[in-house]
């Protein structure tokens, strides 16, 4: 488990605070009903940004606080367990940390601050088809003049719909590299996509988009920062899937301490004892091994890549039995829309699958140790 220092400590506080109070899963629950074209409540994720939260990687120099991976992971942590919707991963995380690995000085102070302050949504724009696979895509950067074309497809991409800034990953001569392209730019268009989950999601096609030559950060044989980029993406959806997992065991354990069979309190049971107990033990596993990729990514150690495949395995298959084990230990009520079980379940899919899924993880785990 990783020992927090003080800030750590305040800002992991914070947040539990906050979600609690202000962004509960009913919270969620209405964003939901009243089928909000972002996902999200933009009034809270405006509070997001006025506690820092959106600052958190990014340096000071740029806006941000800078106090790393595992501090923004136990940020989001504490979201997943309200299933609290926002941009903060997509622009805080993800977008964010592409500038910082690859941007120039001038790109960084033109788009970071704006990130730290909430004032601009970013997303990256990745895959191109419904699996995760960052080898295979098509989506092309011809150079065009003095800048760059763009043409391809970008499938359900996290807050594509509104984005004001997408990184794009597309293929030039020499390899994959990133684009800054801006969400009004003249050729991109987007379709809103639903997803089970109810957060924005969206389809972005890319016609010939111009671009200036300063709209490429990072080499044009890109592929080492892209996958840099995307282990950062992927510790943090495992840090929101861990709080997802817990808040999951907890709901659940809540009800079997209150629900009567047999004129007997069900958390009596031996066999359900039992099953509880192993769910914990998986939960605290997973907890160990994000936030020891996490604290990898800090430290920037050589086996992040490693650490960061197995973190994410681990999180798929935890998740995925926690969730299946909510529905099924709350009985009939658990498959109600009534219920809370359903909304964990929904999301726990889609971060399944979201930047790789298990099976994805342990082929790259396994490659990257010559298994």
């Amino acid at each position: 488990m990783a020992v927090l220092n003080e800030e750590q400590t305040m800002l992991r506080d914070m947040a539990r605070s906050w979600t609690r109070k202000e962004s509960p899963v009913t919270a969620f629950r209405r964003v939901r009903d009243a089928g909000a074209a972002l996902g999200y409540d933009p009034a809270a994720f405006a509070q997001m940004a006025e506690m820092g939260w959106t600052g958190i990687i990014i340096p000071e120099a740029y806006g941000g606080s800078e106090f790393g991976y595992l501090s923004l992971g136990l940020v989001l942590e504490e979201t997943g367990r309200t299933l609290t919707a926002s941009p903060l991963a997509a622009s805080a995380l993800a977008a964010a940390s592409a500038l910082i690995l690859g941007g120039s000085e001038a790109q960084k102070a033109a788009w970071l601050p704006k990130i730290a302050s909430g004032k601009l949504v970013a997303t990256l724009a990745v895959d191109e088809g419904p699996i995760h696979d960052p080898f295979k895509i098509e989506t092309r950067a011809e150079r065009s003049g003095n800048g760059w074309s763009l043409t391809g497809t970008k499938a359900f991409v996290t807050e594509g719909a509104n984005a004001d800034l997408v990184i794009t990953a597309a293929r030039t001569d020499k390899g994959t590299a990133l684009f800054l392209v801006p969400g009004e730019a003249a050729g991109l268009e987007r379709s809103a996509r639903k997803m089970v989950d109810a957060r924005g999601r969206a389809e972005i096609r890319l016609s010939g988009v111009a671009l200036p030559a300063d709209a490429l950060f990072g080499p044009e044989d890109g592929a080492a920062l892209l996958e840099q980029v995307l282990d950062r993406a992927r510790a943090g959806t495992a840090a929101e899937m861990l709080g997802v997992a817990m808040q999951a065991f907890e709901t659940t354990l809540a009800y079997l301490k209150i629900r009567e069979q047999f004129g007997q309190v069900l958390s009596t049971f031996q066999a359900l004892q039992h099953r509880m107990a192993n769910l914990l033990t998986e939960i605290e596993l997973m907890r160990s091994v994000v936030e020891g990729a996490l604290e990898a990514i800090d430290a920037g150690r050589s086996d992040t890549p490693q650490l960061v495949s197995l973190a994410k395995a681990i999180a798929n298959d935890t998740l995925n039995l926690m969730s299946r084990e909510m529905i099924q230990l709350h009985g009939g009520i658990g498959m109600t829309d009534e219920h809370d079980a359903g909304f964990y379940l929904k999301r726990a899919r889609i971060l399944e699958n979201a930047w790789g899924n298990a099976s994805f993880h342990r082929e790259r785990f396994a490659r990257m140790n010559d298994l």
